[in-house]
């Protein structure tokens, strides 16, 4: 049985429909990250599996309970928000036993729960502080223990790491991971950053306009997407996308793409392709490598030297592409360059942007 089940959920405000008949099953102890552009409905899904948000249609379930009517204190759920939302005339200690007081929650048992919490999240040394007194980082973590401390059956987690700057998004990333590994609890978290989904997350659901997507693995997202959107979607720099063309030669199917003009072998596809059918050929950045077994020529517009890595922004044809290449590579701007791939690692999707295999 799922620890999180989600059946034909719809949200609508008046005439708006924002989610569209989601089904998703979530097991117990799995991490998922729901990804997706700002508006794709991410947030929405989230609050109404917290109970802030009603369920237009549908039904959720929690190991195997109905909670559409629930009261969100009644679902087993604890919620850290994007805001650290910390009471700022309590100390870190009064914070993190708010809820448990709130609950009626002998003392002792508070204290005893507080102090295992701040262990695991490493907050002993500040739980006499308010928060004011915190780094960003710092309340971060007095809101996860916030939640651990409910001992929830599921935790909610709302892009918490936006409000932090770059580097100490890295170290959190690290240290929420851990976290779960150590706890072994079912987490959903929301992000539209697909860097934190791919590194934290065992399943990953893309969202759009309201609608799943594709959900898997991180792996299975960026080796095998379903369709162009996942495909641009995951996987950092975004795929690069060239118009293409099916052609016919001496009986075989070959696929042309259609700036540079090279032909690309099609034999591994199962869908027949009749000739002149007309389709996008998806290049990974990160595809192209010295010595593999197709190239195209490129008229470089920008470089990025990145020192572990170079990024080329380049034209073939009036087609824009980004060639990643690892180590540092003496190139400039406005010189030609021929940057080979392996044909094997192009993916193709028809007009209708679904993939074709």
């Amino acid at each position: 049985m799922s620890e999180l089940s989600l059946k034909s959920v719809r949200k609508t405000f008046g005439a708006l429909e924002v989610i569209k008949g989601v089904d998703l099953e979530i097991e117990k102890g799995e991490f998922t990250v729901f990804v997706g552009p700002s508006g794709c409905g991410k947030s929405t899904l989230l609050r109404m599996i917290a109970g802030l948000e009603d369920i237009s249609s549908g039904d959720l379930e929690i190991s195997g309970q109905r909670m559409n009517e629930t009261d969100p204190s009644k679902r087993g759920i604890a919620m850290v928000f994007q805001s650290y939302a910390l009471y700022p005339h309590l100390t870190v200690r009064q914070n993190m036993g708010f809820a448990l007081r709130f609950a009626g929650v002998p003392k002792a048992e508070i204290e005893k729960q507080v102090m295992d919490a701040a262990r695991i999240l490493e907050l002993e040394k500040l739980l006499d502080r308010k928060p004011k007194a915190l780094s960003g980082g710092q309340r971060q973590r007095v809101a996860i223990g916030r939640a651990i401390v409910r001992h929830p059956k599921v935790f909610l987690f709302d892009e918490p790491l936006s409000n932090l700057d770059a580097e100490l998004r890295v170290h959190m990333r690290v240290e929420i991971a851990k976290l779960h590994k150590k706890l072994g609890a079912t987490v959903v978290y929301v992000t539209h950053d697909q860097v934190e989904a791919m590194t934290l997350a065992d399943k990953i659901v893309v969202l759009r306009d309201g609608r799943i997507e594709q959900v898997g693995s991180p792996l299975q997202l960026y080796t095998d997407p379903d369709n162009r959107f996942v495909a641009g979607f995951i996987g950092s720099p975004k795929m690069n996308f060239v118009p293409a063309t099916a052609v016919t030669q001496n009986g075989q199917t070959l696929i042309r793409l259609d700036d540079s003009g090279i032909l690309l072998p099609a034999g591994h596809l199962a869908t027949t392709l009749a000739d002149g059918t007309r389709l996008v050929a998806g290049l990974r950045p990160e595809i192209f490598k010295d010595g593999g077994d197709s190239s195209l020529l490129l008229d470089v517009e920008i470089v990025e030297h990145l020192g572990s890595e170079t990024l080329v922004h380049a034209r073939s044809g009036e087609t824009l592409l980004i060639v990643k290449f690892g180590g540092i590579r003496p190139m400039k701007d406005g010189e030609k360059i021929r940057a080979e791939f392996d044909a094997a690692g192009v993916l193709f999707f028809g007009m209708d942007d679904q993939r074709i295999r």
